[in-house]
């Protein structure tokens, strides 16, 4: 049961009546009787809430950030219309713009309530109960009660970072041969001959060819295709760090979907692992066309585990999963003590069977404190970010004279390194 603002106002109506008109007991028993017995008649011919039917529809996921409406259709069974408020609820996180809802649903049909979500955080957002409030003829209480209506909308990554594709794929063409021509380099594919321009490599002259023909012969190469790129993200305590509006994982997953996407362009495969202490997500197998949404799905839910990674196991599963040569491209910190402790023992294992590419979000505001001079505390907080920048160099150092190569960039400018350094090695048929 619920009493009504109405309920409210009609009470102190009476307590002004009974100031002025009748101030005695009996007044004041015949003003709170006339308010009893609205709210009874109120409680009598409002509907059970119990018997409504409710139902859900609607969108399942979205991209974060975007608008996306969810229905729900409440069905009213009983002989009498519902007439009142819902309210439809969702954790914060969902972003709802609006959460309550007049309603009226006449008797045996049904209405649809539209709740519209703008999710503010990645992952499974979950709808909680759903509560109605049927008032009365009269407009004094309500029936209230709670249904169970339950709906999933999964927040997707946002992949910021797709705006830098069209310019990498632009170059991805460039190697494959289709706007510039082809040219030579290590571990490339021979691709076909045609005759020597003035301007071509001389190592790529065909000379058993050119005896054949009559003019000059050259081969033309294209980069490979059909090369295997495993995506391993961290998410271990390290990944759980703010960088700016999100945390490093965040960030670490949306330069995973542009590598992603330009690797399945350019005809290689790409599979995704995501460990800390166990493997938290996984895709594996998947063609081009199906790549990106998988990658979306599996990364949604994935969130930072308060925990140090476990570099082993993590080394362990890679070596597992992955037979042929292949590059692994490893989204994790740059803190000395997991490094050195962790990763470094076992990086050896790893680099003597695939080429490591390391790749790690750095803090905007560190590169800003160490150029800060104001006053003291400025200088001191500079001395603390000189010596955080001093760290992650000689890291990437250890890291690098272990046989990995190393891309350190804030959040902003680490997708389009990446890519542009898997380019780099595409180019050079390093992969």
């Amino acid at each position: 049961m619920a009493l009504t603002a109405r309920a409210g106002l009609l009470a102190l109506l009476g307590a002004v009546v009974v100031g002025l008109l009748l101030p005695s007991w009996t007044g004041v028993l015949l003003a709170t009787g006339v308010v009893l017995v609205g709210v009874v008649v109120d409680l009598l011919f409002a509907v059970s809430v119990r018997g409504l039917v409710l139902s859900r529809s609607g969108a399942e996921s979205v991209r974060l950030g975007e608008r996306v409406e969810v229905v729900l259709t409440v069905r009213n069974p009983g002989p009498r219309p519902l007439r009142g408020m819902l309210r439809d609820a969702w954790p914060p996180s969902a972003g709802v713009e609006q959460d309550r809802h007049p309603i009226t649903v006449p008797a045996g049909e049904a209405r649809t309530v539209v709740t519209a979500l703008r999710p503010t955080r990645r992952g499974d957002r979950r709808a909680h109960l759903v509560t109605v409030r049927a008032v009365g003829p009269l407009g004094l209480a309500a029936r209230q009660g709670s249904h169970s209506a339950p709906w999933t909308v999964r927040a997707l990554p946002p992949f910021t970072s797709r705006r830098h594709l069209p310019g990498r794929l632009a170059r991805l063409r460039e190697l494959d041969g289709r706007r510039a021509a082809l040219v030579r380099g290590q571990g490339t594919e021979f691709d076909s001959l045609r005759e020597y321009v003035i301007g071509d490599d001389v190592r790529s002259i065909d000379w058993r060819a050119t005896a054949r023909a009559r003019d000059v012969m050259v081969r033309t190469w294209r980069p490979e295709r059909d090369r295997h790129v495993v995506v391993v993200l961290d998410t271990g305590r390290t990944a759980a760090g703010r960088v700016g509006d999100g945390t490093r994982l965040d960030a670490a997953m949306d330069t995973a979907l542009l590598l992603a996407a330009l690797a399945s362009r350019a005809g290689d495969r790409v599979d995704l692992l995501a460990y800390d202490r166990r493997v938290r997500a996984s895709v594996q197998g998947i063609g081009a066309a199906e790549l990106l949404p998988a990658l979306v799905n599996a990364m949604a839910p994935v969130e930072p585990e308060l925990v140090e990674s476990d570099a082993r196991g993590m080394v362990a599963e890679v070596l597992r999963r992955t037979r042929r040569r292949s590059l692994v491209v490893l989204l994790t910190g740059l803190d000395p003590a997991p490094v050195e402790q962790g990763l470094l023992p076992v990086l050896p294992a790893l680099t003597a069977r695939h080429r490591l590419l390391v790749a790690a979000v750095a803090d905007p505001r560190v590169a800003s404190l160490a150029h800060a001079r104001g006053d003291a505390e400025a200088v001191y907080s500079a001395a603390a970010a000189e010596r955080t920048l001093a760290e992650r160099r000689h890291v990437t150092a250890l890291l690098t004279r272990h046989g990995a190569e190393v891309v350190d960039a804030v959040p902003d400018a680490l997708p389009p390194a990446l890519a542009d350094r898997y380019l780099d090695l595409k180019a050079a048929g390093r992969l």
